[in-house]
């Protein structure tokens, strides 16, 4: 009799064991994406563009023009490298700073192009100047106009899209080009510590509908000493 009545106990035991195997594996495989998408080795930039980087660097500080930083700028890259993308997409490029950074890990994959949109025409053709000297105009497109109305005239499939304009375009900007993301496709939103509250619609849009997570710097910008970029991950499989 007791042979049969410890049969089922043990069977629970089991069942148990299994399911707490399988929610570990899923954290293990959770952390193993996340710290995939961390930085490998540091972002090389070729004498040329780091010169240009520099200056500009300088530029964004002394006038002032509001930029990411080196801190954000090189995790930025790394993303791009890692990414590969054909199609990137900026929504503010200012001086050409990050852009910069972005088309040089182009230029590094051999590969690739970078639409920037920028409101402001002189800001742009300062840009566009940027780029050409460090030898890296050939990789990006740079276009002038409102960010939430330029990007629906653009054409994916779109592997990476980077945010950095006003708060309030955050959500307009991405919706207007989610219908041209690939699968796969990486969104970075900068100043997502400084500015939460100025952008929530669109972190609430992107923590309910991709993988994203918040990647917190410290940073040495006359500005900000500590800031935030959000990194979301458009998967199709994981639904809305």
């Amino acid at each position: 009799m007791s042979q049969y009545t410890t049969y089922p106990r043990a069977l629970s035991v089991l069942t148990l064991v299994a399911l707490a195997s399988v929610v570990f594996a899923s954290a293990l495989a959770t952390q193993a994406v996340i710290a995939a998408d961390k930085p490998k080795s540091p972002v090389k930039l070729s004498k040329k563009v780091q010169t240009v980087i520099e200056r500009v660097e300088r530029q964004c500080r002394e006038r002032p023009v509001y930029m990411i930083g080196p801190e954000k700028a090189k995790r930025l890259a790394e993303l791009v490298r890692q990414k590969k993308p054909r199609l990137v997409v900026e929504c503010g490029t200012a001086l050409g700073y990050s852009g910069l950074w972005i088309a040089s890990q182009l230029d590094a994959n051999g590969a690739g192009k970078l639409v920037t949109i920028e409101i402001e025409p002189s800001r742009s053709r300062e840009a566009k100047q940027n780029f050409a000297e460090a030898g890296l105009a050939d990789y990006v497109e740079a276009k002038v106009g409102n960010a939430r109305e330029v990007v629906r005239e653009i054409d994916g499939p779109i592997d990476f899209v980077f945010i950095d304009c006003g708060y309030s375009n955050y959500l307009p900007c991405l919706t207007g080009l989610e219908d041209e993301l690939a699968d796969g496709a990486i969104i970075v939103a900068d100043n997502v510590g400084i500015g939460a509250s100025g952008m929530k619609d669109y972190l609430d849009h992107v923590r309910k509908k991709y993988r994203s997570r918040t990647e917190w710097f410290e940073l040495d910008l006359p500005w900000a000493k500590r800031d935030a970029m959000e990194v979301s991950v458009v998967d199709s499989s994981a639904g809305d």
